[in-house]
């Protein structure tokens, strides 16, 4: 106690120099509006740091969770691939069959990984930027996909980025149809919840049901056949009654996009070329 007044006594004019210092800024951005402006905008970007620190620290930290629930989901799909191949096997009598033709499609495409670096969500014009382009060897129309179904359509390129046409855009058009049938319609979205969109001209004659799968078609150029796109949610009727509208539930969370991957189409610029040049033919016969 001794010591304690001792210290007191000897730092008396240091002590009451930092109280009454700390009394006049205090006063000093209470009762100045400026001087009160300037302090709030400083300890507003000091806050920004350390919550920019703090998302980053978590970020890092959550990376072993996402990465156990991807060796989860791997996992998963190899064992739907195991059986898939033995029962190939049993139908045909060829083991190799099924790594044969998985080859075989793989030759035609090629995924170009990339990193999303601007996305909404909230608006009918969405759009989603990403950190791959021409240097990429990415081109406009090539389709975009997730590890859980479509993305969008990549709509304009630069060198090294590119602007992606989601599915969560007023705009967008993507062929799809019933998982296990040749039905098929088109992708669109109303603009309000991100995780519904709705199929259109579904033929009435369809036989389909709550819960069925929706993916790709595979009848354009853009996607190839059986992309995951959403499950069955309600189905109603066209506002003429000759076919059906589908609501579904997206399986892309697009609120949480992250990693996307860039379909090359190696076949892709053939089969435009024959489309293009079928389209001409047809102009010329009937002039």
């Amino acid at each position: 106690m001794q010591n304690l007044w001792i210290f007191l006594t000897r730092h008396f004019h240091w002590l009451l120099f930092l109280f009454l210092e700390a009394v006049s800024v205090v006063m000093l951005f209470n009762y100045n509006n400026y001087q009160g402006s300037v302090w709030v905008s400083s300890a507003n970007v000091v806050a920004g740091k350390v919550y920019e620190w703090q998302s980053g620290v978590e970020h890092f930290f959550s990376l072993t969770r996402q990465n156990e629930e991807l060796a989860q989901r791997n996992v998963f799909l190899e064992l739907q691939l195991d059986k898939l191949k033995q029962k190939y096997a049993d139908v045909t009598g060829d083991t190799t069959a099924a790594q044969h033709a998985e080859m075989e499609n793989l030759k035609e495409f090629q995924l170009i990984p990339a990193k999303v670096i601007s996305n909404s969500v909230n608006t009918l014009d969405n759009m989603i930027t990403i950190d791959k382009g021409l240097a990429d060897s990415i081109k406009t129309d090539m389709g975009v996909v997730c590890g859980n179904g479509i993305v969008g359509v990549v709509y304009l390129a630069s060198q090294h980025y590119s602007v992606v046409l989601p599915a969560l855009n007023k705009r967008s058009r993507i062929s799809c149809a019933i998982r296990g049938s040749d039905y098929f319609g088109y992708l669109a979205w109303d603009g309000v919840d991100p995780m519904t969109a709705y199929v259109e001209d579904i033929p009435r004659h369809a036989k389909l049901r709550k819960g069925d799968w929706i993916e790709t078609s595979g009848y354009s150029s853009i996607f190839p056949h059986g992309i995951s796109v959403g499950k069955i949610e309600k189905i109603f009727n066209s506002a003429d009654g000759l076919s059906y509208r589908l609501q579904i539930r997206l399986s892309t969370d697009f609120s949480c996009l992250r990693d996307v991957c860039v379909i090359n189409d190696k076949g892709m610029a053939e089969r435009m070329r024959l489309k293009e040049a079928t389209n001409d033919s047809l102009m010329l016969r009937r002039n």
